[in-house]
């Protein structure tokens, strides 16, 4: 049997979800969660084969849940997203997800690639997969990116330089060199734009 976690903050999805994967013979459903936080927390109670999270579900998002879960455990990861932003694929496979899905996915089709998981194999969505080829670079560095990701909570300069443990000028420079390097008005603006991206 593989054992399954199943996280999604959307209750019909993840109960309809947990019931068609329940029907397949050699799946069994052992957790579900609605939360990041109860996904993490389940998982090293249950210790699933494979845990199918949601990438958009609070309060972080999935792709933070699985680095959390992969830090720890040998839990492999697939990730079902209804925004496949390609940038979120580079990131997923760099923390070590071992799938990419889109919900569109039927559910026969996502047991296949649970089982393909299982065997030690990947799979990614072959239409994500084109984007992410297609897409440009990043032009922000990593700290660049650190302060946007902070900035998306509408947090102030003073906040997220606490957080991240910078001087709040540093803090408004990281800012002003990625609006310039985006080419918008405001940090909101540039969060945004990184966050469709898929680069935070």
């Amino acid at each position: 049997m593989i054992r399954l976690l199943i996280a999604d903050d959307e209750d019909l999805i993840r109960g309809a979800l947990a019931a068609l994967l329940g029907l397949e013979a050699d799946l069994d459903v052992v957790a579900e969660a609605a939360t990041t936080t109860d996904a993490v927390r389940l998982a090293h109670e249950r210790r699933p084969d494979i845990a199918v999270l949601d990438l958009e579900m609070p309060p972080a998002d999935g792709l933070h849940a699985a680095q959390e879960i992969r830090a720890a455990l040998s839990t492999r990861i697939v990730l079902v997203t209804r925004h496949a932003r390609p940038g979120v694929l580079r990131r997923a496979l760099a923390a070590g997800v071992s799938g990419f899905v889109p919900k569109t996915t039927p559910a026969t089709r996502l047991a296949e690639i649970i089982r393909d998981v299982a065997a030690g194999r990947r799979y990614v969505d072959p239409d994500i997969a084109a984007s992410a080829l297609a897409e440009d670079d990043c032009p922000l560095t990593g700290r660049e990116l650190e302060v946007l990701r902070a900035s998306r909570t509408g947090a102030s300069i003073n906040d997220i330089a606490a957080q991240i443990h910078l001087a709040p000028g540093t803090v408004r420079n990281y800012l002003s060199a990625a609006m310039a390097k985006l080419g918008v008005s405001s940090r909101h603006a540039a969060a945004h734009r990184a966050w469709e991206e898929g680069w935070i």
